[in-house]
């Protein structure tokens, strides 16, 4: 079945409260997917982030962010009063997000809630905590051990607290009793409103793709509770850590900075603790994005301590056998597989041996020639095609930036010898809608044609990325209407 789809993440959305959430301008934009005949809703992980605000660097793979949490929810059950959130900073630009100012303010809006909600006596919450105790419980604990070492990682913790002593844990786990309540608190609050807004989607025919990045981050209740898992050293340091060979677009290459799983661990459980991973996340989604699918085939690994990824080497992951273990407990698995960038023989046959999609960015197809795997004549039915992701430029933007053979190259592929820069975003929407393959997610800021200034990442910089939001009313009618007659132009 052909359809089609858009691509924002929930901090995008509009909202009153300085970033995206799951208030009612969420589920307005699923009415509006649902206007304009789209089948899909593509977000990014959906984790807590800490420094840099990558939702790829969560502190847990399991938890949701706090920031999410629709705070009028909380004012209609009465848990805080109106004056109390329109008293708060979140930033006056409503076209970017100030996460110093989210951070300073939405906690304490949070904390006020749970002490009024007398959440110990909700049986809804004590399920919730029963039913996702195999992580909550070290999240939790987790969070508040980072609050009372002001933030810092647990490398940077006493012994006690970064070995896991069982009776310091204990002690702790006595003394801050209502600090680690309330992040459990936050985590339930998440869940039931995520899955209301996805229930709400579901309704309408509309499914969810999420996000999951192959990596966590080192900062992160994972690594602090499961070092087993990973590779670390007798002193609980990484041996190495993930990123990306140098290349035409990064120098030195990519230093993430993430742990690398100890795949001979993984292995000897059943991978144990992938499956509860995906399980949980096929809760959370209809179809789930795998980001950086190479490296289940070979990843790359930098010494510890290096400043640059200049100086890692390739070694050999879990392969096929990683996905059978999965499948065979949990089944075939709605999956899309993130096989973008330099692809050897054996990351290809690995793609076609699970049978999941690939991806197609358009904006990768310019700079060769005909052969080109991004070009459409080349796709296969089983892909997803993207004019870009959140890794990329806008189309405007994107185009505006490339070189004169891609520009030459793509207007004669395109046919558009008179193009016009305000509307080339448009021919782009449609090369991806007329393309074979099965799903094509446009991400919102090409259908707003806007430029670079809406880009979400730049990779490998730290600054301004995770910022940019959707305005009030900026989805206008005449573009709803603009969106449904392509799809239903191009049977999607």
């Amino acid at each position: 079945m052909r359809k089609a789809g858009i691509l924002l993440p929930i901090a995008s959305l509009p909202s009153r409260f300085g970033i995206g959430c799951f208030s009612k301008e969420a589920y307005q934009f699923v009415d509006q997917l649902e206007r304009s005949g789209q089948k899909c809703w593509q977000i990014l992980p959906l984790g807590p982030t800490g420094y840099g605000d990558s939702p790829y660097q969560s502190f847990s793979t399991f938890a949701g962010n706090p920031y999410f949490i629709d705070l009028e929810y909380f004012i209609r059950e009465g848990f805080l009063l109106e004056e109390e959130c329109e008293a708060c900073d979140f930033g006056e630009d409503k076209r970017y997000i100030d996460y110093e100012k989210i951070y300073l303010e939405r906690f304490k809006l949070l904390k006020l809630a749970y002490e009024r909600s007398n959440s110990k006596w909700n049986e809804q919450f004590l399920l919730f905590k029963e039913e996702n105790k195999f992580w909550l419980d070290d999240y939790s604990l987790y969070m508040t051990i980072k609050d009372i070492n002001n933030g810092c990682s647990w490398l940077e913790w006493e012994e006690d607290l970064k070995e896991r002593y069982p009776e310091t844990l204990a002690n702790i786990s006595i003394e801050f009793e209502e600090e680690i309540e309330f992040y459990s608190y936050l985590q339930y609050i998440f869940t039931v409103q995520w899955i209301q807004l996805k229930n709400y989607a579901n309704e309408r025919n509309i499914e969810i793709i999420g996000d999951i990045p192959i990596y966590v981050a080192l900062d992160s209740a994972d690594c602090w509770a499961n070092k087993e898992l990973f590779q670390f050293d007798e002193n609980s340091e990484p041996k190495a850590v993930a990123g990306c060979p140098p290349d035409a677009f990064a120098r030195f290459g990519q230093l993430w900075g993430n742990p690398l799983y100890d795949w001979g661990y993984h292995q000897k459980t059943g991978y144990h603790w992938w499956i509860n991973r995906i399980q949980y996340h096929l809760a959370l989604y209809d179809k789930i994005r795998i980001d950086h699918f190479r490296g289940f085939d070979a990843y790359y690994s930098i010494p510890y301590g290096d400043e640059t990824a200049e100086f890692g080497q390739w070694e050999i992951g879990p392969g096929y056998d990683f996905f059978a273990a999965i499948e065979d407990r949990l089944g075939k698995m709605n999956v899309i597989a993130e096989d973008l960038g330099f692809l050897t023989e054996s990351v290809k046959e690995l793609v076609e041996k699970t049978g999941y999609p690939g991806m197609k960015v358009l904006e990768f197809a310019f700079g060769s020639d005909e052969r080109n795997d991004y070009l459409p004549h080349n796709y296969i039915q089983n892909c997803i095609v993207y004019t870009g992701t959140h890794d990329n430029d806008t189309i405007k933007g994107w185009f505006e930036s490339i070189s004169e053979y891609e520009k030459k190259f793509s207007i004669e592929y395109l046919n558009n010898g008179e193009h016009e820069i305000e509307k080339i975003h448009w021919d782009y929407i449609r090369l991806a809608l007329s393309s074979v393959a099965e799903t094509a997610v446009i991400p919102m800021q090409d259908y707003l044609g806007l430029g670079d200034e809406a880009r979400i990442n730049i990779p490998s910089t730290l600054g301004d990325n995770w910022t940019w939001r959707l305005l009030e009313d900026e989805i206008t009618d005449d573009l709803l209407e603009e969106i449904r007659k392509l799809t239903k132009l191009y049977n999607r």
